[in-house]
């Protein structure tokens, strides 16, 4: 620790982020004892990839084009406030919501192995973007339009997700999101996703 916070004093860093085991108390004295603040509990669930059971919507499921991204950009900007950096006050919202229109965006350029999207009234509102660890195949980001909530549009681009984890051969699916978001815990959940791990995000500032 001390070693750390001297390297961030000389090269003048702003902010550190630390993940630690949530079973170690050790860790988590050692953190509270030099400024840092707890800002996220980072939940992992997994599961087996086998054939996804078809949901019933009336949405259109398909991968992302570069035109639907004046919509994803909509909707990368509200939909993941349950984040650390919206917890974390030091972060100021608005470059926050540009760091999830840049993630989206350089998602569907290419920063993604996969971006799905449902369309409703000819138009995107939902997205879940996809990458290949080995044989692990991990959601990104996932999120539903206001106004579209509520439909399984979720539930839906999980299993079209799965779907195509089973085309790529890989054997198990993984997803992280936080503690404070119980909504998606509970969609993973009914998706067949149970809890593998839990962390704690612990960021320390720099600052005056």
């Amino acid at each position: 620790m001390s070693e750390l916070l001297s390297w961030c004093s000389e090269n003048q860093i702003e902010c550190v982020y630390l993940l630690g085991d949530s079973n170690d108390p050790q860790t988590s004295r050692l953190v509270e004892a030099n400024g840092f603040l707890l800002a996220d509990v980072r939940i992992t669930l997994e599961r087996a990839v086998d054939q996804p059971r078809a949901e019933r919507t009336s949405a259109l499921v398909r991968l992302a084009c570069e035109e639907d991204l004046e919509a994803l950009r909509g909707i990368a900007r509200t939909v993941h406030r349950d984040s650390r950096f919206y917890f974390d006050s030091h972060f100021d919202s608005a470059k926050c919501d540009q760091f999830y229109e840049t993630w989206i965006a350089k998602s569907v350029r290419g920063y993604a192995r996969v971006v799905f999207v449902a369309e409703a009234e000819g138009k995107a509102v939902a997205y879940l973007t996809g990458n290949l660890r080995g044989d692990q195949a991990q959601i990104g980001l996932l999120g539903v339009a206001e106004g579209y909530r509520g439909a399984s549009l979720g539930s839906t681009l999980v299993q079209r997700f799965l779907g195509w984890a089973a085309q790529e051969v890989a054997k198990r699916a993984v997803v992280v999101t936080q503690g404070r978001n119980l909504g998606a815990q509970r969609l993973y959940q009914r998706s067949g996703f149970v809890t593998a791990s839990c962390q704690l995000w612990y960021h320390r500032w720099f600052m005056d």
